[in-house]
């Protein structure tokens, strides 16, 4: 959840949008540039780029810049212009002088985990854009693992400019007086206004599975693996037509070079254990029963398929869950009980549990949520609530899609505002700081480039020779 004074709070907002627009666009175009340009290449031989600037011994090209303002044009409904191209390659040059310098760091070093972890993270939301893993394949020609292979050392490369710059904006702090400052620059009416938010811990119980649901999923996935093992189906087949896992489904069940970290331990151990091609026991994790075939094995990241058969949720037990948040609902009640150490120790959803039940933005970790962001379940039980007040247990989504039940402790309530710098310090903190960190990173950067060799050729340099 991004908070409006991330966008609205800055000193040229245009430009503060297109600034980060442009840094995290560049690992969006190393698969945008080279996919479109396979395409076009297989479709016309003579397709035309040129070299428009030399950074080093790296080179960026034309339709790597077009790419990015192609992509800004798309997501922020901006206007194209010579500017905003200008920008765009001025954001390109600066990354590579950054990992000219971060190369020259003998300090700095990247791990093979790190780049993988980044590069398959990066790939999951390329296939969930172009539409999963064989649309994706499709699209640029070449396998998951041909494509993570040619794009690893720009990865790593990415990743050792972003060390590099986080040593330095590490360094950069905002005092008390930079903070009022930066904020009091605003003229009062351009000031955002910041819809409801709360701040929220629950304590997590899930609805008990019942022996008829149990049964019931195990024939399923039992039949299907009888199948798979007697060649009538392939497992491929197989998960196209039954397996409830959203993620791979459509592709057969398939998940390619996924490190062992990424899963839950009970699929962890099956798969860490299961030889290559044979087809494993079935086996219960939090989401169903699963059974499946490890295609291939590198340390810890392997190649797999898989089946799951969920628990129908209409044959769960509810009761259990219900009756034993009102026992704890009533410790903390009656008996002046920790929310907080009890949430730590009885909490079945372990994002929040490790928290003492506080419920944080997954992505930001912000305690301050926004209430229409977080669901009509979470606003239905939470409207007549006060600070201080502990709900009833009542149903609730996990991130997961799974279905729970909860009690709610509403911690604050912060009603809807102009943004001002009592009630919301922490926020413009760290806007101020993002500011700081920002104009004093662009004069590092420029000292930078001066041990750096920089040529502008082509576009770019017709571009200058204009303005």
């Amino acid at each position: 959840m991004t908070s409006p004074i991330g966008i609205a709070l800055s000193h040229d907002r245009t430009e503060s949008v297109r600034s980060g627009l442009f840094s995290k666009v560049l690992l969006f175009l190393l698969f945008m540039f080279w996919g479109a340009s396979s395409v076009a290449q297989a479709q016309d031989e003579r397709i035309l780029d040129e070299i428009v600037a030399v950074v080093g011994n790296h080179i960026i090209l034309q339709s790597e810049v077009d790419g990015a303002v192609m992509a800004a044009l798309q997501q922020q409904e901006l206007v194209y212009s010579d500017d905003l191209w200008n920008e765009a390659l001025s954001q390109m040059v600066n990354e590579k002088v950054l990992t000219i310098h971060a190369k020259r760091d003998t300090n700095l070093v990247i791990t093979d985990q790190q780049v993988d972890q980044m590069l398959d993270s990066r790939i999951e939301q390329m296939q969930a854009q172009v539409g999963g893993q064989a649309r994706m394949e499709e699209l640029y020609g070449r396998s998951i693992i041909e494509i993570k292979s040619d794009l690893r050392e720009e990865f790593r490369d990415m990743l050792l400019a972003d060390e590099f710059r986080r040593q330095k904006t590490g360094t950069i702090k905002a005092t008390p007086t930079d903070i009022a400052d930066w904020f009091e620059a605003f003229p009062t009416d351009s000031l955002p206004s910041i819809p409801d938010m709360v701040r929220v811990s629950h304590i997590v119980r899930l609805p008990v599975v019942t022996e008829e649901a149990r049964t019931e999923a195990m024939e399923i996935i039992t039949a299907a693996r009888d199948s798979v093992i007697a060649g009538v189906i392939s497992m491929e087949d197989m998960a196209e037509l039954f397996s409830d896992d959203p993620g791979s489904a459509s592709n057969g069940g398939l998940y390619e070079d996924m490190s062992l970290s990424e899963v839950v331990p009970e699929f962890a151990a099956v798969a860490a254990r299961s030889p290559i091609a044979a087809y494993s026991r079935i086996f219960e994790t939090q989401f169903g029963l699963h059974f499946l075939r490890v295609n291939a094995r590198r340390g810890e990241n392997i190649d797999y398929n898989h089946i799951l058969i969920s628990f129908d949720e209409r044959k769960v037990d509810e009761k259990p869950a219900l009756e034993r948040l009102a026992l704890l609902r009533d410790s903390i009640m009656t008996s002046n009980g920790s929310f907080e150490v009890i949430a730590s120790v009885e909490s079945e959803e372990e994002f929040s549990k490790s928290r003492g039940g506080r419920v944080t933005d997954p992505q930001t970790g912000e305690r301050s949520l926004f209430l229409e962001a977080l669901g009509a379940l979470w606003q239905r039980t939470l409207v007549t609530m006060e600070e201080g007040d502990i709900s009833e247990p009542v149903e609730v989504q996990l991130l997961d899609g799974r279905r729970a039940f909860h009690l709610v402790l509403l911690e604050q309530r912060i009603d809807a505002h102009v943004v001002n710098i009592d009630t919301d310090y922490d926020l413009i903190a760290k806007r101020a700081l993002s500011n700081k960190q920002g104009v004093e990173l662009a004069k590092w950067i420029e000292t930078l480039k001066t041990s750096v060799y920089i040529d502008l050729r082509g576009k770019a340099r017709t571009l200058i020779a204009n303005q």
